[in-house]
């Protein structure tokens, strides 16, 4: 695997597709969809106080802003299999952590790998759990501090490929 960059995100080829399809969607007849909403919308008269036309404007601007996300994420994406290794963690691994005295099973990469139906936990590797077991070794404990400013100790038990 190569080394990943800050705005790198690892996806399986399978998430790749769906994201790619769904963009295709988006920005096809999604668009056209949303677009003859605003017309038929605008139709009706007062802009002002026509419902219908903000929510509409509201629901393209949502689309845009996904169209975005996924445009970004795709061009930066690194598609594959995640490496065989099973002694290092690393992005496409489902890692299994004690954390506290529970044992939290998760695959580590982009939450748009849930997408799938994969039921599944997801931590991005830019999360703080995330950065804090990413390349660590398999039996090493880590730490990170928790949103609330606490830190918190991770012992990495396994990392398998997803």
């Amino acid at each position: 695997m190569t080394e990943q960059s800050a705005e790198t995100t690892w996806l399986s080829q399978a998430a790749y597709d769906r994201l790619s399809k769904e963009l295709e969607e988006l920005s096809g007849p999604g668009r056209q969809a949303v677009a003859e909403r605003i017309e038929a919308a605008r139709d009706e008269g007062d802009l002002k106080e026509n419902g219908g036309y903000h929510a509409a404007r509201d629901e393209q601007g949502q689309l845009e802003a996904r169209i975005r996300q996924l445009e970004v994420l795709l061009r930066n994406a690194e598609v594959g299999e995640a490496d065989s290794d099973t002694s290092i963690v690393t992005p496409g691994k489902v890692v299994v952590v004690t954390l506290g005295k529970k044992d939290r099973r998760f695959v580590l990469g982009s939450r748009e790998l849930a997408g799938g139906g994969e039921d599944v936990e997801v931590f991005s590797e830019k999360s703080p759990l995330g950065t804090a077991v990413n390349g660590a070794k398999v039996g090493s404990t880590v730490s990170y501090e928790a949103p609330n400013g606490r830190t918190i100790e991770v012992t990495i038990k396994s990392a398998e490929a997803f």
